[in-house]
């Protein structure tokens, strides 16, 4: 496995300045990851793929990289070391082997793939490679998160009771490729909901069961706008998220509620440099309440490059992406549709 208290021996020393090369020209890639990509020092885009030349060459004209590609063999040749694996989901499985049997470290949207068999073989081939493969689950980066985690490991709040996660946005399905089946493998349960199920787990441990809901409860496609669940952690208590294309005001939220006390953080995604407000209600302490404006993508790139560079154990990994699609799948078992 990836991840483990050991260093994996690279095939030669990776430079100290990462080159990137970013497969996928989005919407997501060119509002949110090449902004955050720029302000990370030691780290500069290289190369671009698209299968649309024109749109490949525009995002590296607009970013100044010195490559662009419509063929995904030739921009893995290009002169890059690290690879941002940004294109749809169905694509992922194929892209993440190729990458990591050219050598090059990756870091892949969530979720990592389509099933948890492909998973299991890409994480297998990154490891017969020796590349890291991270799976980007930005929120785990947000220091307010980062402060809730550390309340709960020094037992601040108690024994964990709850744990809950919202987050509803609007996404009509017109255009949306996530909404499409074929290319997502499903809908907001493998979007915004493999976001939710990653800070539950980051919170509150691994997860035993789930009872769920999936509907389509304003946009009508093949795939759900609405997902709910209610999980139980091996370790202790419950955890719940619900996630939704079906909001036109977007709401986000985070609720931690132990034997001693409880801390909630609101807003903790939003627009870039977006204030989010984290509450500590603990027992026998006075409220507090802090508010904080951060870019969670240029606190994950930072922590990629150390593991790039550094050869650092990730502070999420392909397990944790695997682990994700995993408790999804067992959510999807319990529809027919």
């Amino acid at each position: 496995m990836l991840v483990n208290n050991k260093k994996i021996k690279l095939p030669s020393a990776l430079p100290r300045r990462l080159k990137w090369g970013v497969s996928g020209c989005g919407i997501y890639a060119e509002e949110y990851f090449l902004p955050a990509l720029q302000q990370v020092q030691r780290s500069k885009l290289v190369a671009v793929y698209s299968h649309d030349n024109k749109r490949a060459k525009e995002i590296a004209s607009k970013f100044g990289a010195a490559y662009s590609y419509d063929d995904f063999d030739s921009f893995l040749a290009s002169d890059i070391d690290s690879v941002y694996i940004s294109s749809v989901n169905s694509d992922h499985y194929q892209q993440v082997i190729k990458a990591a049997k050219a050598k090059k470290n990756i870091l892949c949207e969530r979720p990592i793939a389509v099933t948890s068999e492909q998973a299991e073989k890409m994480i297998a081939v990154c490891k017969e490679n020796n590349v890291w493969l991270i799976i980007n689950h930005q929120h785990r980066f947000h220091p307010h998160v980062h402060k809730a985690k550390e309340l709960i490991d020094k037992q601040m709040v108690g024994k964990i009771v709850s744990i809950s996660t919202t987050y509803h946005t609007d996404f009509p399905a017109d255009g949306n490729f996530r909404m499409k089946k074929e290319l997502s493998g499903g809908g907001v349960l493998r979007d915004l909901g493999a976001q939710m199920i990653d800070l539950l787990r980051y919170f509150g441990g691994d997860i035993s069961e789930s009872k769920a809901f999936l509907d389509n409860v304003v946009y009508k496609s093949d795939s759900e706008d609405f997902a709910a669940a209610v999980v139980k952690f091996n370790s202790s208590g419950y955890g719940s998220f619900s996630v939704s294309y079906d909001c036109k005001k977007a709401s986000n939220r985070i609720e931690i509620i132990g034997h001693n006390g409880s801390v909630s953080i609101e807003n903790f995604f939003g627009k870039k440099n977006s204030v989010s407000k984290l509450i500590i209600d603990i027992q026998g302490e006075a409220r507090k309440v802090f508010r904080k404006r951060s870019n969670k993508l240029v606190l994950m790139l930072r922590s990629v490059q150390r593991s790039f560079i550094k050869n650092e154990v990730p502070e999420v990994s392909g397990e944790d992406g695997l682990a994700n699609m995993r408790i999804i799948e067992e959510i999807e078992k319990q529809f027919t549709k």
